[in-house]
């Protein structure tokens, strides 16, 4: 993996390049650029409870110039400082990756340049990033897992139809409605579907649900 973040950052002829992956059944790890020691300062620091880039990404979906986040904090601030210290770039722009099982990862590339300059390269190459990024995650979970597919649990019609609803907002009692049903039936609808996902409660059922495809809103 390692090999090929050093290939993609020279085909892209920028920095840095770092996939991380943040939450997969195998636990955190990353593949990069970047100075070892800045990596293990980042890790010993817990940085990533912090750092702009990784809170943005995970409340998103979309490509993130770093630009465009909050730095004005003073640990933001002072963070910063350390990673442009620590050769990561003053530019740069983080793809965020949801995989199956909630697995989720990032995908940065970074750059010392002007914002004119940046701003050129994200138009050039930002299509072809995404692209790299997403593929980059697919290899790296059929190296963890063996495939970057899961099996998915079976739902009935029924059953998606009241974790659709539940999804899009609707109380039980208006997803009842809805669906022709009473409360106790819709319930159960509900309880049938979180054992077969695996869920603690109906919000983790109707996430896993998402997640794993199995809802179309």
């Amino acid at each position: 993996m390692t090999r090929c973040v050093v290939a993609l950052r020279d085909a892209f002829e920028i920095d840095h390049l770092v996939y991380h992956s943040v939450n997969s059944a195998a636990g955190q790890y990353a593949a990069h650029t970047y100075r070892e020691s800045w990596v293990q300062q980042y890790v010993a620091e817990d940085y990533a409870r912090i750092d702009p880039v990784v809170q943005g990404c995970l409340r998103g979906f979309h490509p993130i110039d770093w630009k465009d986040l909050d730095w004005s904090g003073k640990v933001s601030r002072a963070f910063l400082g350390e990673a442009i210290s620590a050769g990561v770039g003053n530019q740069g722009c983080s793809v965020p990756i949801r995989g199956p099982s909630g697995q989720f990862a990032l995908f940065s590339a970074s750059h010392r340049g002007s914002d004119r300059e940046w701003s050129l390269y994200r138009q050039e190459n930002l299509g072809a990033l995404i692209l790299a990024a997403h593929y980059l995650n697919q290899k790296a979970l059929e190296l963890e897992r063996g495939s970057d597919r899961i099996d998915a649990a079976r739902l009935s019609p029924r059953e998606v139809d009241v974790l659709c609803l539940l999804a899009l907002g609707q109380s039980r009692a208006r997803a009842a409605e809805a669906l022709s049903i009473s409360e106790h039936t819709l319930r159960v609808y509900i309880e049938s579907a979180r054992l077969k996902l695996n869920a603690v409660n109906t919000t983790q059922a109707v996430a896993r649900a998402m997640s794993s495809g199995l809802l179309l809103l």
